[in-house]
């Protein structure tokens, strides 16, 4: 039987560990029940098994019957500040919490995979780790786990990291798409707050205004977007906050606001670092104001190696078909700290579409929208597809060496 068709039998399994840990969603890097949930998922299983001390992760070592390398896979649990209107009958019971962005599914097909491949453990060659992640939705969990020793849970650093993600639109359900290169983007955080001198509102000029300074460096942030940047290397800067003063006749000693900027290249990365902050400044001092701004490296650019974003590829086309794998055009806005892994660890990242047949993709909710929906038709093949790579990741040994 193959890994897909063993995939298939598990999959009333794999959804009821899915609804389960739907229903009571958690937030962050404390995931007691969710890892309650899984610790059970894995019960029985000849895995070495290890918990977090910062957070509430699960690390998973399958060692195989044969000698060889170490592969990981991981699955993020953490769920979102969201309050679900999705209506179905295993949604949140947690007030304000909900997967809005599909880990539930991550973490029942990871758990879904250890169960396959612990089934294969004596024909397996080599070890694989089971990332099994708190945090990802902005905590950074990813790189605590790094800290407390996930990438050398087996004895030695892994030859290859995948990581799946659902998506509730765009990609049709089932359609798998990964790429070389850049596949998310770095993200970072931008503060500002513009110190200015208070009074009323008729007499501006015996005050000295934050306000109009705090706009003009919202647009000047826009413009430096499209002059300091390569079209071909695209930066993001959103403001997505903004407050100053509290009533109509009152001018505020301060305004501040909040933005992301997002980059795709390590070069445009360091460099909005260094010009955001320089352009605030000089904007507060040419209005006669002070002002402190805090550029705040978050993600960084999530970037999958050619050599494994193209055997994930293969893979996809060999176990599921030539019609249900694409490579992307372009990477995704977005940010992952799976980045994290990536950067210590060559690997890939790859979606998963889970919008519901009868939904368009292009019309469907997104991820991250309190009635974001993503079918449980997709588990099944999630589940093979982590198993399949690790399985023959492993069969294709150690990279040569120079």
């Amino acid at each position: 039987m193959s890994v897909r068709e063993e995939a298939a039998k598990l999959a009333g399994d794999i959804a009821e560990l899915r609804h389960a840990i739907h229903a009571e969603p958690e937030i962050g890097l404390d995931l007691p029940k969710t890892q309650a949930k899984v610790l059970d998922a894995l019960a029985g299983l000849p895995l070495e098994i290890s918990t977090g001390q910062a957070l509430s992760s699960v690390t998973a070592v399958l060692r195989g019957g044969r000698p060889g390398p170490v592969v990981l896979l991981r699955g993020d649990m953490d769920a979102l500040p969201v309050t679900e209107e999705t209506g179905l009958p295993f949604a949140s019971a947690i007030d304000g919490t909900m997967h809005a962005c599909g880990h539930d599914l991550h973490t029942a097909m990871l758990a879904g995979a250890a169960k396959l491949l612990s089934a294969r453990r004596a024909e397996l060659p080599g070890a694989v780790v089971f990332m099994f992640q708190p945090g990802e939705e902005g905590y950074a969990g990813a790189r605590h786990m790094i800290n407390e020793g996930v990438l050398d849970a087996a004895g030695e650093r892994p030859v290859a990291a995948y990581a799946l993600h659902v998506s509730g639109n765009k990609l049709p359900c089932g359609m798998f798409s990964t790429r070389p290169g850049p596949m998310l983007a770095a993200a970072d955080q931008i503060t500002v707050t513009v110190h200015g001198r208070g009074g009323h509102a008729s007499q501006p000029h015996r005050a000295a205004d934050p306000i109009p300074a705090a706009c003009e460096m919202v647009i000047a942030l826009q413009t430096m977007v499209t002059r300091k940047f390569d079209v071909f290397d695209p930066v993001v800067i959103t403001v997505g906050s903004f407050h100053a003063g509290t009533t109509d006749n009152v001018i505020p000693d301060q305004a501040r606001f909040l933005a992301t900027a997002r980059s795709y290249s390590a070069a445009s990365r360091t460099a909005l670092a260094d010009m955001v902050p320089r352009l605030v400044t000089d904007i507060a001092g040419a209005h006669g104001l002070t002002a402190d701004a805090e550029y705040a490296a978050e993600y960084p650019v999530t970037v999958n190696d050619a050599t494994e974003a193209a055997f994930a590829g293969q893979v996809i086309t060999e176990v599921f078909g030539p019609d249900r794998g694409e490579t992307a055009k372009f990477p995704i806005t977005g940010a992952e700290d799976f980045s994290f892994v990536l950067e210590e660890v060559p690997g890939a990242f790859i979606f998963l579409g889970a919008c519901p047949p009868d939904r368009d993709p292009e019309k469907a909710p997104t991820n991250h929208s309190a009635i974001a929906l993503f079918d449980d038709s997709v588990l099944a093949e999630g589940t093979a597809l982590y198993a399949e790579l690790a399985l023959r990741r492993l069969e294709q040994g150690r990279p040569a060496q120079g």
